[in-house]
């Protein structure tokens, strides 16, 4: 059997990722350019990707490609009906980053209501040092416990995220989807979860139904308190929308640690917004 890795150099090289005894023959690319990749994998009988996209064209073009292994959960780079109208099976890895993903919101969310990187940077700059005093709080510190955190999706993640939630004494409530008809219990509905929220949690995947789900008319049901989370996927946050809403103050402070385009060009501009913060991605 052939196996082709497209993307082996999004990983280090210390992380050992072995193969079916069966697969004899591997070819490995640091990267491959969207272009590239209906050539490249024309022969596999295997197609290992992390975050190149495999389209329609390059799967109708691998007459014995049986199997594509996503190499993280997220499955959107994959053009899933083109499989399953060839009966090729694709894999993800669920599950590995249930507990990485809850720890670095939460790095995230206290960076962000503590202003923690304000402060590192005052330091940094000499600020407390020619304080005459020894507090120095030029920037707001606020705690978690008592503001409400509405979480979007209730999968494993969601639920770890609520759970670390609760322990610091937040109150946690789950969205209903957005336009539906009916509240399921154990939720409340789309639009009421906006406007209750000191701090939303994005833990959805990205789907045609979750693109830009949240956009102008729902910054605007927002606290400009609010702070906003998400490290799950680019693109279900409308970047646009977000800039508009720092402009004019709709919330308070973000967190991604995912973008629409990635890597994020440096002229984005989210990359010049004093209150958002970028991590590159590191759990998606």
């Amino acid at each position: 059997m052939k196996a082709v890795f497209l993307d082996r150099g999004s990983f280090p090289d210390h992380i050992n990722i072995q193969l079916p005894v069966k697969v004899i023959d591997v070819v490995t690319y640091e990267n491959t350019p969207i272009e590239l990749v209906a050539e490249r994998i024309k022969d596999a009988n295997i197609v290992l990707t992390n975050k190149v996209v495999v389209d329609a064209t390059a799967i109708n073009g691998a007459a014995d490609l049986k199997l594509v292994q996503v190499m993280a959960t997220g499955t959107n780079n994959i053009d899933l009906d083109a499989c399953k109208d060839k009966n090729i099976s694709v894999q993800n890895v669920s599950g590995y980053s249930t507990t990485s993903v809850p720890e670095h919101t939460f790095a995230m969310l206290l960076a962000l209501r503590r202003s923690l990187f304000s402060y590192l940077d005052a330091v940094k700059a000499g600020r407390w040092s020619s304080s005459e005093y020894f507090c120095f709080l030029d920037y707001p510190i606020k705690d978690l416990s008592g503001s409400t955190m509405a979480i979007f999706g209730n999968g494993s993640l969601g639920k770890e995220v609520a759970a670390i939630a609760l322990a610091f004494g937040m109150k946690v409530v789950f969205a209903e989807r957005k336009g539906a008809t009916n509240t399921r219990p154990g939720y409340i509905c789309f639009e009421e979860a906006l406007k209750v929220a000191d701090v939303i949690n994005i833990n959805c995947p990205l789907t045609p139904e979750t693109k830009d789900l949240i956009s102008d008319d729902e910054f605007s049901l927002m606290k400009n308190s609010c702070l906003l989370l998400n490290i799950s996927r680019g693109g279900i946050v409308d970047e646009s929308a977000l800039v508009r809403a720092f402009e004019n103050n709709a919330i308070a402070g973000a967190a991604f640690d995912v973008a629409t385009q990635e890597p994020m060009p440096l002229d984005n501009p989210l990359q010049s917004l004093r209150n958002i913060r970028t991590s590159k991605t590191i759990f998606s």
